[in-house]
């Protein structure tokens, strides 16, 4: 097959920043300049420029232009995780109820906490209107609002979701308290105690939470650090138990970091519908992809319903709005239910001012920023651990978001390590809080929202030296 124009332009332009005649942080030519001296429209720059950037050549600046992009030797990639066994009582809530208390401590460096920046000047229209809308309701800001959630919000939810790929009436989304709640409330509404419930692996523990109040069982799926959930494992699990739900965040997931490739998610809801099983999308990443446009829903993909969509802005925005949200699909009055059970509604003044930020286009701009700020952060964080860390540590590529995947040799157990670093004002996720079985003991997920960070470099080596030490006792 012949390469197309703005392949050929791409690849050119590429081999000059490979041979240093564009080197990182310099300003490429602008889109009219490389139109006129290829002899090309402009449209083929722009979609040269745009293969660039995916490739990772290349980052946007806003109303500056291209610029190449400082880049790592690539990570070593993790193995696959392990293949699924069986069906297994889930009881991890021990370990993460030691974290949180552990970590209530005062002056403590948290790594671990997948909390995204709340620094950002660009998120000061947002206190802004939340004060403005407090003022204006005065005490009517203290009342329910509607138990389906703030018109004018979801209203906005449904025009977002159109970045996704989605279709998505008013009426068709529920707003929740965070996405923990349209999880819960989701998982509550469709399955009965005792059901099994597929998740990749490893997964994020406050699924694994859910799982466990709900009395449920969790067979985890194996996951590519690259292309996540694999699906020849998915169809052997589907074929081999009675699985009813199956529960995946596709695209930048936490806590590895992947994009599902466009080309599986078909194939996944197809496996779905062939075998009647229930798929939840957590999707609260989303938005945060490297990759533009971002990726698709799972749900865009879904002709019976049988998605349901959860998301929230406690990543894109900050995490104490409790602003969060579900599409259900067909279970839709299920889930409702359960969501008055469990909360009644969500804050009024916190639906009102994001309903306002995103409408006045702050959302968009906010996204940009976090997007350019976290890229940089997780190219900074892989630099840190290649070298502070021991050899032989391996960790993902994150394709979005601000969370990375690090496995360490397997002398290491994370958990006496994050113990160890606690003295030292530090702390990290371990990896056995991502799993319902004894898996990901050399494993952790570190969180890159404040790199570069001179206070962070320094948690980095600390982890780094001791982990060494662990590897000499051992």
């Amino acid at each position: 097959m012949a390469t197309k124009l703005y392949e050929q332009v791409a690849d050119e332009i590429i081999a000059r920043i490979e041979g240093g005649y564009y080197t990182a942080g310099q300003k490429l030519p602008s889109i009219r300049v490389l139109a006129q001296e290829y002899g090309v429209s402009i449209s083929t720059v722009q979609e040269a420029y745009r293969i660039i950037e995916e490739r990772g050549y290349t980052e946007v600046r806003p109303k500056s232009g291209h610029f190449v992009k400082a880049r790592n030797s690539a990570p070593v990639l993790p193995d696959v995780s392990p293949l699924p066994q069986r069906p297994v009582k889930v009881s991890a809530w021990s370990n993460i109820l030691n974290m949180l208390n552990a970590d209530e401590a005062e002056n403590m460096l948290n790594l671990g906490w997948a909390i995204p920046d709340l620094k950002s000047p660009t998120l000061k229209p947002l206190t802004r209107d939340l004060n403005d809308i407090n003022r204006r309701l005065g005490m009517r800001s203290l009342s329910y609002d509607y138990v389906r959630g703030n018109k004018a919000l979801r209203r906005q939810i449904a025009r977002l979701g159109v970045d996704s790929g989605l279709q998505l009436h008013p009426d068709d989304i529920l707003v929740t308290s965070g996405c923990q709640e349209a999880l819960s409330s989701s998982l509550r509404a469709i399955t009965q105690p005792g059901d099994i419930v597929a998740v990749d692996s490893p997964f994020y523990f406050g699924a694994v939470q859910t799982i466990e109040a709900s009395g449920l069982k969790a067979i985890e799926i194996p996951s590519h650090p690259e292309t996540g959930t694999s699906l020849e494992a998915l169809e052997l699990a589907f074929a081999q138990w009675p699985i009813k739900v199956l529960v995946l965040t596709p695209t930048c997931n936490n806590p590895m970091g992947y994009s599902i490739p466009e080309a599986h998610r078909p194939k996944i809801i197809e496996l779905c519908n062939q075998h009647d099983i229930i798929l939840i999308e957590d999707d609260i990443y989303g938005d945060l992809s490297f990759q533009y446009p971002r990726p698709r829903s799972l749900k865009s993909y879904d002709t019976e319903g049988r998605v349901i969509l959860c998301s929230s802005f406690s990543k894109t925005l900050a995490p104490g709005l409790r602003v969060g949200w579900v599409a259900p699909g067909r279970y839709l009055d299920e889930v409702l239910h359960m969501k008055y059970v469990s909360s009644i509604s969500t804050p009024t003044v916190s639906q009102m001012a994001v309903a306002e930020y995103v409408s006045q286009g702050a959302y968009e701009r906010h996204l940009r920023k976090m997007r350019e700020n976290y890229q940089r952060g997780r190219d900074i964080m892989i630099e840190l651990i290649q070298r502070y860390f021991p050899e032989g540590t391996r960790m993902t590529y994150p394709q979005g978001g601000f969370v990375i995947w690090v496995v360490m040799p397997k002398a290491i157990n994370t958990t006496e390590l994050n113990n160890r670093v606690k003295q030292f004002g530090i702390s990290f996720a371990p990896g056995e809080l991502f799993t319902t079985t004894k898996k990901y003991k050399n494993q952790m997920r570190l969180n890159y929202t404040n790199c570069p960070c001179l206070e962070v470099e320094e948690a980095i080596r600390t982890i780094g030296q001791i982990s060494k030490e662990m590897l000499l006792e051992a």
